[in-house]
């Protein structure tokens, strides 16, 4: 006879998705997919702009996980794959397609650069995020290098006189961000930042910031991240002299005894 244990049922454990922050990656991964779009149509202050929201999508995706208790393992993984998308392929083609398709083969090994030090420093983040520091990136985000170019696209629509040096200066600064992305320098993360516990001055901070980004958007935005870009080395720098100081203090703070 059969026991009362092997005639019970048995339980099934199924794992459920979190809706609300997946929403939002999907709403990111629709950002970069339309900017590819728009970039093989010859849209690219379209696609730049699509770039752009995808970034303000993708940054809410995580806040909205912590806030309501929902972060997983899934959410982690998919919202990576939305980021290699909308960060690395809709950029490395839009930029392609604006100003680096002249150069031919040396053009496409830049947009293919960029795609793939974005996916290298995807996958870095996602080995080591348990054990970095949560204050600081290690690298130029890939939402950051994206933001960039996108920015970058939009001020330069806003001046005359640089279509002839325009594709020089774009396979360079795509080579430059690919580097950082990939390098160990230290980046801001504003993950610390609470804006429950913020005083009224940091109010009024953001509301001036906000006036001037819509007073002249395309010049605020690309003044931001330009600094927000080549801050990874003067952190880094700044770190590790103050790392340097406090491992030579305890040298320096003991006492020299005079000899009888």
């Amino acid at each position: 006879m059969r026991s009362r244990r092997d005639k019970a049922p048995r339980k099934i454990n199924r794992k459920g998705i979190y809706v609300l922050p997946n929403l939002f990656t999907s709403a990111s991964l629709f950002g970069g997919f339309y900017a590819i779009i728009a970039s093989i149509n010859g849209r690219f202050e379209t696609a730049a702009i699509a770039i752009l929201v995808s970034c303000v999508f993708d940054a809410l995706d995580g806040k909205i996980a912590r806030l309501t208790h929902t972060t997983s393992h899934f959410g982690t993984e998919y919202d990576s794959l939305s980021d290699l998308v909308a960060f690395g392929v809709a950029p490395g083609l839009l930029v392609f397609q604006w100003a680096l398709e002249p150069f031919g083969r040396l053009g496409w090994l830049a947009s293919f650069m960029y795609v793939i030090c974005a996916a290298l420093r995807l996958a870095r983040f996602n080995v080591q995020q348990d054990s970095s520091d949560a204050n600081y990136f290690k690298g130029l985000p890939v939402p950051g290098a994206a933001s960039f170019i996108a920015s970058f696209i939009l001020f330069t629509s806003t001046l005359t006189g640089l279509d002839g040096t325009k594709h020089i200066l774009t396979i360079v600064l795509v080579y430059l961000l690919s580097f950082l992305m990939v390098s160990s320098l230290d980046y801001m993360s504003f993950k610390s930042f609470n804006l429950k516990k913020q005083n009224l001055n940091v109010l009024v901070g953001f509301i001036l910031i906000l006036m001037v980004i819509v007073y002249k958007p395309k010049f605020m935005l690309f003044f931001i991240l330009v600094t927000y870009v080549f801050s990874g080395p003067m952190i880094t720098l700044y770190r590790f002299h103050k790392k340097r100081s406090i491992a030579n203090r305890p040298f320096e703070d003991i006492p020299t005894t005079k000899k009888e």
